[in-house]
């Protein structure tokens, strides 16, 4: 796998994660698993042992942060728990979303007995109607979305697009399987179009200003020239 870096430093490895790739191997399933997890792709390639500092789904590309060494982990984490990192995701969703929304709806945590509090601002960046019907209706409308993610909870902007009737176009678990369908079968996309765009931070130990993209995946690049739409990371 030719994996994309987009930032490395002493303390830091910022790359950009493929659809369907684990960052890193459950405990109880190390020893079936048959797939490749980010972590051990970096050894392989880089001959590094990287720790991260945050999640991300499996189904979900884009940029994710990796500490060099177990004890700058806490000192990265901060960034998140104090809010000091912004984070932009980019989703395409079924319909025409609101061209702003606060959605702050409780998001089930890792027990899923547990609701916890969570915050997510969208902002709608492009429309589309395609003359190509998915029931019940005649013709299929999607949108462009930017999703500023204001706390961690786990698929939180899975659930949240979800929650408000737009959910993301190729999850399984929280979409909707007649669009997921009409882009496969139309367009040969199946992966989940949600991606982990942007951060942009102070960097804790070289106090260097930070902002991060990663590129999007071909599936995206191919909707944006299909749709005719903007690159929002250009």
């Amino acid at each position: 796998m030719n994996l994309k870096i987009i930032f490395e430093d002493e303390y830091l490895l910022c790359v950009n994660k493929p659809n369907n790739v684990l960052v890193h191997h459950a405990f109880h399933s190390r020893n079936v698993a048959d797939e490749d997890s980010l972590l051990q792709i970096i050894e392989h390639d880089k001959g590094l042992k990287v720790y991260p500092i945050h999640r991300l789904d499996r189904k979900t590309s884009g940029i994710i942060l990796l500490a060099k060494q177990k004890e700058f982990v806490s000192k990265f984490q901060e960034l998140f728990t104090k809010s000091e990192i912004q984070k932009t995701y980019y989703g395409i969703v079924r319909g025409f979303s609101p061209d702003e929304k606060t959605i702050d709806t409780p998001v089930k945590g890792r027990d899923a007995n547990v609701h916890k509090e969570a915050l997510t601002y969208l902002k709608t960046l492009e429309k589309v109607t395609l003359n190509i019907p998915v029931k019940p209706y005649d013709s299929s409308r999607y949108s462009l979305v930017e999703l500023s993610p204001k706390t961690g909870r786990m698929h939180q902007l899975r659930v949240h697009t979800n929650k408000i009737s737009h959910p993301l176009i190729g999850d399984a678990k929280y979409g909707d399987k007649n669009h997921d369908l009409m882009f496969e079968e139309n367009f040969g996309w199946k992966n989940l179009f949600l991606h982990a765009g942007k951060l942009e931070f102070t960097h804790p130990f070289s106090s260097e200003q930070l902002i991060l993209k990663a590129s999007f995946p071909k599936d995206w690049t191919a909707s944006f020239e299909a749709f005719s739409w903007e690159n929002p990371l250009d």
